[in-house]
C-alpha cells in the first residue's frame, strides 16, 4: 500500500494508476496532485442528461460543469488522457430510487447498465486548495488530516424538472485577517466553485451544528478563525437523491476524480478585485463587494458629506458607514424606516420636509429589489405621511403604497413585541432598521431641535426600537443624519458635543450600528437608494447574494432604475412653486415649511442628484429652459 506522504506531489496520471488499482490507504483526495483540478462525478441515465446539464448551467457556482461524456463513454478525453471512469475514483456510491444502497471501490460489474449512462464531471474546492496555501492561508482539514465537513443548507437551488435540492457547501476555517486573501485566490476559478458564498454565523445558511456535518468530517476551528463557506458538488448528490432515478452513481462525497488539467490564472481588472466588509457582529456576517463598486459609494459618501451651513459635520464623518450599511441593507429581506423631525413646533404640522423624500427614495429602491418595507412614525403624524405616501404612488416615486405604523410603549417588552413575532428575538419580523431626519433622544431623555427647543411632547419614543435591537440577534441599524441631533447619530455623540452648536444638549444619544452623515439627510437617503443600485449591479455582490445558484439578477436592472431618484422626481413640483427651498419628492400640506435651516435651494438639491447620476450611473442628461431634468436612461 502507498503512505500518503508524497501524494500531493505526483502528476494525475500516476495517481489514477494507483487508486484503479486499489493501493491507497486514504479516505479522500484532498490535498493530492497540488494544483490540478479535481472532479465531483455524477452518473445517470442518458434519459435524465439534457435536464440533468440543465440543472448544472442554472446553479453553475456549486455546479460548474467540466465535462459531459456520451452514453457508454468511460473516458474523458478533455479532462485526461488514460482514465477510465469505473475504476479511477476512490469509493463511489450506488444510489437505486433516491435511496443509497451501498459504496463501491469499481463500477466495473455495473458495465451493461453504463452502456446507456451519461457521466457527468463537475468541479470540485480540492482544487484550489493550492492557491489559498499559496496565499499564506492554512487550509484545516489537510492539517488535521481528515476530509473536508459539508453541510446540507436551507438554500434552495434553481429547479429543473426533476431535480431540485438545496445547496450543499464546505466549510473551511480561515484566519479573520485571512479573509480577503482567501476570496481573492479563489474567486476567479470558476470551475473550482469560485468565490465563498457565505462567510460568519452558519445559522444564516440554516446549519445548526458545524460539528455534525452532512458529509465527510468535522473540522476544528483555530482561535480566530472564521467558518467560510463555498458551494460544494456534493449538490450534485442531493439532486440525483431528490429525482429517484431507478440506478444512479456518484463519487462519494471527497473521493473525486483527479484531472490532468492545471488551474487556469486568469489576470483580473483591479476594478473586479472583490472586497470583504463586516456587516454584523450578532450574528457575525461579512459580504463581498468589487472594488469598483466600492468605490463608488465611497465617492458618492463623500460628494453627499458636503456641508452647505457649514456648521461642522465633517468631523461628524465616519469613513466607509454608507458602504457598510447597505451592504447589510441588501441583505435583508424587511427593513423599517423612520423619519419624521418636528421642529417647526410654532406651526401645524410641525414637520420640516427633510427626510420624508429620503425615506420615499429608500422605501422606493427596496421595492424594486422585492424587498418588504414599512414606515413608522409618530401617531399626530399618521394621516400626514398617508396622504404623502398616497401622492408618492400617484406620482410613480412608489410602486405601490407602503405600510404606515406607529409605535407606542406600553410596557416594557412593547419595542420587542414590535420587533419579532410573538416579542420572539428568534423570529425578528425586520432585518435593518433606518432612521433617517428622525428626532433622537439626548442624554437627559429629552429631544431638541438645533436651537436648544425640547420637542419631547411632539415625538414618539421610537429610540426604543433602535435600543431594543441592539438586543436581537439579526436586527441591523442604521441612522442617517445632518447634525447629530437625529436618532442613531449616538455613535458620534463626542464629537457632536465638541463641534457642532449646542451639541453638548442636542446631541443624540441613541447609536445605530451604522451612521451615515449627509450635508442634508435627504441627500442620505437618496445616496442610500443609488448605493443598493450600484451593488445590485455589481455581479461579483449578486453572486454573494443569491449564494451562486439560479441565475444573476441583471434582467432586473432596468425596474433598479426606475426607481432611482432623480432630479425629474426631485422636482416634479418645482415649476408650480414660487419657494426656491421646495424640494421634497411630494407637495406639502404646508407651504412655508422651510426645507432646511441654511439656504439650500432646489437647483442645488438638484445638482447633487445630478452628480450622482452622472458619476455612479453614467447616465446622459438634459435641461430644458424650466430646469426640468430629463434622464434618458429612464424612457
Amino acid at each position: 500500500m502507498f503512505l500518503t506522504g508524497g501524494l500531493k506531489s505526483l502528476l494525475p496520471h500516476v495517481l489514477r494508476r494507483i487508486i484503479r488499482c486499489n493501493r491507497l490507504s486514504i479516505s479522500n483526495t484532498s490535498g493530492m496532485a497540488e494544483g490540478y483540478k479535481q472532479a465531483n462525478v455524477m452518473i445517470l441515465h442518458k434519459s435524465l442528461a439534457d435536464d440533468f446539464e440543465k440543472f448544472c448551467h442554472a446553479n453553475d457556482g456549486p455546479l460548474p460543469l467540466l465535462y459531459r461524456s456520451k452514453p457508454g463513454d468511460w473516458k474523458c478525453p478533455s479532462l485526461s488522457s488514460d482514465s477510465d471512469i469505473r475504476t479511477d475514483c476512490l469509493q463511489y456510491k450506488i444510489y437505486e430510487h433516491g435511496a443509497c444502497t451501498g459504496s463501491l471501490k469499481s463500477l466495473k460489474e455495473y458495465s451493461e447498465q453504463l452502456k446507456d449512462m451519461v457521466t457527468f464531471y463537475l468541479g470540485c474546492s480540492f482544487s484550489f486548495e493550492k492557491a489559498v496555501q499559496n496565499a499564506g492561508i492554512p487550509i484545516r482539514n489537510i492539517e488535521q488530516k481528515c476530509n473536508i465537513s459539508m453541510y446540507k443548507t436551507a438554500v434552495p437551488c434553481y429547479s429543473v424538472s426533476t431535480f431540485c435540492c438545496n445547496l450543499v457547501v464546505t466549510m473551511r476555517p480561515i484566519p479573520e485577517s485571512k479573509l480577503e486573501a482567501a476570496v481573492l485566490a479563489t474567486s476567479e476559478l470558476k470551475e473550482a466553485h469560485g468565490a465563498p458564498i457565505h462567510m460568519g454565523d452558519p445559522g444564516l445558511l440554516g446549519i445548526q451544528d458545524l460539528s455534525k456535518p452532512d458529509y465527510g468530517d468535522p473540522v476544528h476551528l483555530h482561535p480566530g478563525d472564521i467558518p467560510v463557506f463555498w458551494a460544494c458538488g456534493v449538490t450534485g448528490v442531493e439532486a440525483v437523491i431528490n429525482c429517484r432515478a431507478p440506478l444512479a452513481f456518484t463519487h462519494s462525497p471527497g473521493c473525486m476524480f483527479i484531472t490532468d488539467l492545471k488551474n487556469d490564472v486568469t489576470v483580473r481588472s483591479s476594478r473586479e478585485v472583490p472586497q470583504v466588509h463586516c456587516i454584523s457582529q450578532d450574528p457575525l456576517h461579512y459580504s463581498i463587494v468589487s472594488a469598483e463598486a466600492a468605490q463608488k459609494i465611497k465617492t458618492l459618501e463623500t460628494l453627499i458629506g458636503i456641508d452647505p451651513g457649514d456648521r461642522g459635520i465633517i468631523h461628524l464623518h465616519c469613513q466607509d458607514e454608507l458602504l457598510k450599511a447597505c451592504l447589510s441593507i441588501s441583505h435583508a429581506r424587511s427593513v423599517l424606516i423612520t423619519t419624521g423631525f418636528p421642529t417647526h413646533f410654532t406651526y401645524e404640522p410641525p414637520e420640516e420636509n427633510d427626510g420624508p423624500p429620503g425615506a420615499l427614495a429608500i422605501a422606493a429602491m427596496l421595492q424594486a429589489l422585492e424587498k418588504e418595507v414599512a414606515i413608522v412614525t409618530d401617531q399626530r403624524a399618521m394621516n400626514l405621511n398617508k396622504k404623502i405616501i398616497e401622492e408618492a404612488v400617484q406620482l410613480g416615486i412608489l410602486k405601490r403604497p407602503v405600510a404606515l405604523l406607529s409605535y407606542q410603549r406600553e410596557n416594557a417588552n412593547s419595542a420587542l413585541m414590535f420587533l419579532c413575532e410573538n416579542g420572539n428575538p428568534g423570529s425578528p419580523r425586520f432585518d435593518h432598521l433606518i432612521a433617517i431626519e428622525r428626532a433622537g433622544m439626548a442624554a437627559d431623555g429629552n429631544y431638541y431641535n438645533a436651537r436648544k427647543v425640547n420637542i419631547k411632547h411632539l415625538v414618539d419614543p421610537i429610540d426604543e426600537l433602535f435600543l431594543a435591537a441592539q438586543t436581537i440577534p439579526g436586527i441591523t441599524t442604521t441612522g442617517v443624519g445632518d447634525g447629530g441631533n437625529e436618532l442613531g447619530m449616538g455613535k458620534v455623540k463626542d464629537a457632536v458635543k465638541k463641534h457642532i452648536k449646542n451639541g453638548d444638549v442636542i446631541a443624540c444619544d441613541v447609536e445605530a450600528d451604522f451612521t451615515i452623515v449627509a450635508g442634508v439627510s435627504n441627500w442620505g437617503g437618496y445616496a442610500i437608494a443609488c448605493a443598493l443600485y450600484i451593488l445590485s449591479t455589481c455581479e461579483i455582490h449578486d453572486r454573494y447574494l443569491r449564494k451562486a445558484v439560479g441565475f444573476p439578477q441583471l434582467s432586473k436592472k432596468m425596474v433598479w432604475l426606475s426607481a432611482l431618484p432623480s432630479v425629474t422626481k426631485a422636482l416634479t413640483r418645482y415649476k408650480r412653486s414660487e419657494k426656491d427651498d421646495f424640494s421634497s419628492l411630494v407637495s406639502w400640506p404646508c407651504a412655508t415649511f422651510h426645507c432646511y435651516p441654511y439656504n439650500i435651494s432646489a437647483k442645488q438639491e438638484g445638482d447633487i442628484i445630478m452628480t450622482i447620476w452622472s458619476t455612479f450611473l453614467f447616465c446622459n442628461v438634459t435641461m430644458d429652459s424650466g430646469y426640468e431634468m430629463i434622464l434618458y436612461t429612464k424612457r
